[in-house]
């Protein structure tokens, strides 16, 4: 992954570079960013440039041993580490990353900006939560302690270190603060106020930031052949996320599911039907995993911001399609004031009890009593 290949950031990617280049490299580096803006091509970028042999124009050569082991994700002396549960797809029965390396790189290669709900459903644990456990701690320490096996940097790249838990935070916290020399930590978060502190302070933190429409509508284009009609569309929905815009791409039945769900919810609190809420309710519980569950809530809270925006005479940002324009302006106009701020509030409380594995039926009735009554 050269820094060419990927669309927008040029301020990050030049602080990366000049770290690089000055030798000034910090020995722990978090990237958090909303899902999907490309933290993780970023890092792997950087990790390819720190081990160039040939360093052409501010970015790597993509020829020299290193690039070329680096592009194909099997560089010896760098390591993944992301959530993870137990599986089919795999024999190992308390598995770790190294358990499921194989579908890592496969699902990277084939789109470097996936959503954590597609991480799960590569590994095949969609109805679990993805964990980062004590064993992956000993598995970093034990390849620390080890001489690397390139003149380069040792790097341990890990992705959601929000995942980790107390345990596996502090047995790493010493190699993380005092790294060997030439190792490198990279974090990659997308709730970087859920990090354990004693991680996170001990971080150079960078903010990848959203795409522009323009950038992202060129990037599906240009990168992924979309055609340019249902690129540019899907730029102005999509927040900036090319992630999110090429699930909604391939996905398009999941988003209309998704629209359905909270249009049925949108109508009961509309007309004051409690009954029709909780029948929504029921909708969202039945949703076939807490991962996409928790997409849902995402989901939600970006239809409500567009409700807000309405509410503003802020339609020209808002980003709504024209087949749902009259949808959105009649919740709008029957919408509290207040309400788009309080229920946003209410969704993320709902996605925080559903990472503590709290019932779902309790959790979505639970919010959709709460929205009925700020409605």
């Amino acid at each position: 992954m050269k820094f060419a290949d990927i669309p927008g950031n040029g301020k990050l990617k030049e602080t990366l570079v000049s770290m690089a280049d000055s030798g000034r490299v910090g020995h722990a580096v978090l990237l958090y960013e909303n899902e999907g803006c490309g933290a993780l091509p970023l890092a792997l970028a950087y990790i390819q440039y720190l081990n160039c042999r040939n360093r052409k124009n501010g970015d790597s050569c993509g020829e020299c041993p290193s690039c070329r082991m680096m592009s194909r994700l099997v560089h010896p002396d760098t390591h993944f580490i992301f959530p993870v549960n137990s599986s089919s797809r795999t024999t190992v029965s308390r598995p770790v990353s190294e358990s499921f390396l194989g579908i890592w790189r496969e699902l990277v290669a084939a789109n470097p900006y996936f959503l954590e709900s597609e991480l799960y459903s590569a590994l095949g644990i969609e109805g679990k939560s993805g964990v980062i456990a004590i064993a992956e701690a000993k598995y970093i320490l034990e390849k620390l302690s080890l001489a690397a096996i390139e003149d380069g940097y040792r790097t341990i790249l890990m992705l959601l270190p929000e995942k980790m838990n107390a345990e596996t935070a502090n047995k790493l916290l010493k190699a993380v603060e005092e790294p060997p020399e030439k190792t490198l930590f990279v974090f990659i978060t997308h709730n970087p106020d859920k990090m354990l502190q004693t991680v996170f302070s001990r971080c150079q933190s960078y903010r990848v930031l959203p795409l522009s429409r323009e950038e992202l509508s060129d990037a599906l284009v240009e990168n992924f052949g979309k055609d340019r009609t249902e690129a540019e569309r899907q730029a102005s929905v999509s927040g900036g996320s090319l992630g999110v815009a090429l699930e909604a791409m391939g996905e398009r039945e999941e988003y209309t599911a998704f629209m359905q769900i909270f249009k049925d919810l949108a109508a009961g609190l509309s007309s004051g039907n409690m009954q029709a809420v909780l029948d929504a309710s029921d909708s969202m519980a039945a949703i076939g995993s807490r991962e996409k569950q928790k997409a849902f809530c995402i989901f939600a809270g970006e239809c409500l911001r567009k409700i807000f925006l309405l509410q503003q005479n802020m339609s020209d940002i808002a980003g709504i399609p024209e087949d749902e324009a009259a949808f959105y302006a009649s919740v709008a106009e029957k919408a509290d004031r207040s309400f788009c701020r309080k229920a946003l509030a209410l969704i993320d409380r709902s996605v925080m009890l559903l990472d503590r594995n709290v019932n779902q039926k309790m959790v979505f009735c639970d919010l959709a009593g709460q929205m009925f009554l700020i409605f």
